[in-house]
């Protein structure tokens, strides 16, 4: 028999919380909805946590279901406190305008926008920037309770580090006029993300309830649905690299990059992702996993890195994996900078820091003493090497850090 889609989303790994788990199992597994995601445009890219949000929305989609993507244009303004110890970066008008734009195509990427059931892209800027403060909080915020939502899960951190601000608490106001404004607009009645957005999600489906209640009028609930947050067997975020964030862009991080940030993964994180980035049978995961970890992670990797960024892309990416990691440390399409001629005769140190594989003199020095640091493929065993004219092969030189990272400097 043929499985339901909330018995796939299930197994999978993708339930975590339900505002009404009996209703929302029929509303997934029955005829047509409409549900929506949000995605604030806090940066010009979409990180891996974005990308997994996704695919759940897919699921849904290719079930038949009507998407909406919301982009936060509002929103981004303010920026969501959930889970910050500090308060978010705030973004000029201008910078939210750019990113809006980026992170609506890289959407496109990973959602049907046309053809058979596609979904629509919407802003919150165009039904709330133009709405005064006055009006706002005559219409929403009456309706929300200080005490309560001090007690939100959202807010905590930033209640316990003393620096919870007005402008912060406005998001969840926002965020939960979002889904009364397109359960009107659109008929939508069910919203999707992340489990840190339950405490958000919730406020909207309460604030319907309140809305009509207010009206005297008899309101259908609004339904709330969470996936579990990527994290890592050590604990972190998954998205949060050696190098920095893990992003969709090859602009801000490479497709190597990308790919190797799967194969590093922890072994126990295996199984889960391929579970959540591929459409593998869950009895085929798992039997992969338990035989061949290794192999596991060489799939999960091409799989992910070619839903990202394309098979061609993904092939030549394993590809230099495998010359690098499993041949002679080198590869025509290996991570490479390049450097002038004039950096010759400079201290392994400086071209380091200048090749930015280490942050500073002290790293670089810490990790040579440590046998961290190869060059050409011999252990630098001094801080007081000079990288000359006889290191250099084909106008180049490798240099490895640690087990992992290897960067071809070409002179120029």
């Amino acid at each position: 028999m043929e499985k339901k889609l909330f018995d796939i989303l299930k197994e999978r790994g993708y339930v975590k919380d339900l505002t009404h788990e009996k209703e929302i199992i029929d509303l997934v597994n029955g005829e047509p909805m409409t549900f929506y995601l949000g995605i604030d445009p806090t940066a010009d890219s979409l990180h891996i946590g974005h990308f997994f949000a996704l695919t759940m929305f897919r699921w849904l989609q290719d079930f038949g279901h009507k998407g909406i993507i919301l982009i936060g244009g509002a929103t981004a303004l303010i920026g969501d406190p959930t889970g910050k110890s500090d308060m978010r970066k705030m973004l000029s008008k201008e910078e939210v305008e750019h990113n809006k734009k980026e992170v609506k195509d890289l959407v496109k990427r990973f959602i049907r926008t046309d053809g058979e059931n596609p979904a629509i892209i919407v802003d919150n800027a165009d039904w709330i920037s133009d709405k005064t403060y006055v009006d706002f909080m005559r219409d929403i915020g009456v309706h929300f309770n200080v005490n309560n939502m001090l007690n939100a899960e959202c807010y905590k951190k930033r209640i316990a580090n003393g620096g919870l601000t007005f402008l912060e608490m406005g998001y969840m106001l926002m965020q939960a006029f979002d889904f009364v404004h397109l359960n009107k607009e659109f008929g939508c009645t069910l919203q999707i993300g992340g489990s840190d957005q339950w405490g958000n999600i919730l406020a909207g489906s309460d604030l319907s309830r309140k809305i009509g209640f207010s009206e005297g009028k008899k309101i259908d609930p609004l339904f709330g649905f969470t996936c579990p947050l990527l994290i890592k067997a050590d604990g972190e975020k998954m998205g949060k690299t050696a190098t920095g964030t893990l992003w969709v862009s090859r602009e801000k991080t490479t497709v190597f990059d990308f790919f190797q940030a799967w194969i590093n993964s922890f072994d126990e994180d295996v199984e889960r992702c391929l579970s959540f980035f591929t459409r593998m049978d869950i009895k085929d995961i798992q039997k992969l996993c338990k035989e061949d970890i290794r192999k596991a992670k060489k799939i999960l990797a091409f799989e992910v890195t070619k839903l990202v960024h394309g098979e061609e892309d993904a092939i030549k990416a394993k590809q230099t994996s495998e010359e690098i990691f499993e041949g002679l440390g080198i590869s025509e399409n290996m991570p490479s900078i390049t450097l002038s001629k004039d950096k010759l005769n400079t201290n392994i140190i400086d071209i380091l820091i200048e090749s930015k594989l280490v942050s500073s003199k002290s790293e670089a020095k810490r990790l040579i003493e440590q046998n961290g640091i190869s060059l050409n493929n011999e252990k630098v065993t001094s801080i007081d090497l000079v990288v000359k004219e006889e290191h250099i092969k084909d106008n180049s030189i490798i240099i490895q850090k640690g087990k992992k990272v290897f960067l071809k400097i070409n002179f120029k």
